[in-house]
């Protein structure tokens, strides 16, 4: 052989290497683990899960084929979700997704340095899980589960549904990072629109059923429920509460309305699980964490359900009603 044919030769091997690497990457079956904060049980975890890989499947993974995904719930309890965390961290996953602040927290305990992509996380900074929103900074990104801004949004809806509320009583986790920044933005709304503010704890049932019992004495008055673990695992007894003392009540998340509240508005939940699949391809590809901003949520939903309103007796006016995306007869 020529010496530049071997030249070229050896040129043209060379240049195949990268490709034939990048190719026997994708090809490979990876691994992913996905460690939830809610319990096994949640009703919209299906939708989630279905999204993610929908999303998946759009950008060319296939579940079985070559993709794996191992699911574990941390039920809202941190020991659960170290144990689980160590137990998908023992398959050897190529990457982890994680929903909610739990769940992150119990993998950056366990394996600080595996990629991790988080949705449904209200204030990551603050919680020391990226340095920015723009530039994350590590291992960790995602998408978040709302802005705090947007709490504000539920005394304005509070005051179109029920004019005559002048007070409110606002169930929260009081004193997280998270609760401060909504009720920030919900005192700022309540000035504007003359209604006075109280906060009612959420740290046991007893607390909740105490709260919102010695509020509801007074007149003139409703309720705003802001996100939260106990807020939504005591979801039933805030609803009945409500029902029992006739507060026109403002929720966060739609799951509040489809077990039987009043009105809602709040990030689309299961959206992120879609979004978050393009920044897991992007991971698996060998794209850095630290690279990909923090994304807010996109898709906002207003939900009302008609039955609560009639047992109330509450006419939501029609402007509302045409902002609706879905209303439950």
């Amino acid at each position: 052989m020529r010496r530049r044919e071997f030249i070229a030769l050896l040129g043209g091997a060379a240049a195949a290497w990268p490709r034939a690497l990048r190719a026997q990457q994708t090809d490979r079956m990876r691994r992913v683990g996905v460690l939830m904060s809610t319990a096994v049980d949640d009703p919209q975890d299906a939708s989630r899960h279905a999204a993610f890989a929908q999303g998946l499947q759009e950008l060319g993974w296939t579940i079985g084929s070559n993709l794996r995904i191992d699911y574990r719930w941390g039920a809202s309890s941190p020991d659960n979700a170290r144990k689980y965390a160590s137990e998908l961290l023992a398959f050897a996953p190529d990457m982890m997704l994680a929903s909610g602040t739990v769940a992150v927290a119990a993998i950056k305990q366990t394996s600080p340095t595996i990629p991790v992509v988080f949705v449904n996380v209200i204030d990551p900074i603050s919680l020391g899980f990226v340095e920015s929103l723009a530039r994350p900074g590590g291992n960790v990104t995602g998408f978040l589960l709302f802005e705090y801004a947007t709490s504000g949004k539920l005394v304005e809806l509070l005051k179109q549904i029920a004019p005559g509320v002048t007070r409110a009583a606002i169930l929260s986790e009081i004193g997280t990072a998270s609760a401060s920044g909504q009720l920030g933005a919900i005192q700022s709304a309540a000035s504007q629109f003359g209604v006075e503010i109280r906060l009612v704890g959420v740290r046991d049932a007893r607390e909740i059923e105490r709260g919102i019992t010695d509020f509801a004495r007074g007149s003139n008055s409703g309720l705003i429920v802001v996100g939260g673990t106990q807020v939504r695992e005591h979801r039933e007894l805030i609803i009945g509460l409500a029902a029992r003392h006739r507060l026109p009540t403002a929720y966060y998340n739609r799951l509040f309305v489809e077990a039987g509240g009043l009105i809602s508005y709040g990030p689309d939940t299961i959206d992120p699980f879609r979004r978050a699949a393009n920044y897991v391809d992007r991971i698996l590809k060998g794209r850095d964490p630290a690279d990909l901003p923090v994304q807010a949520p996109t898709k906002y939903e207003l939900v009302i359900n008609r039955k609560a309103t009639r047992a109330l007796g509450i006419e939501i006016p029609a402007t509302v009603l045409a902002r609706a995306d879905e209303v439950i007869e």
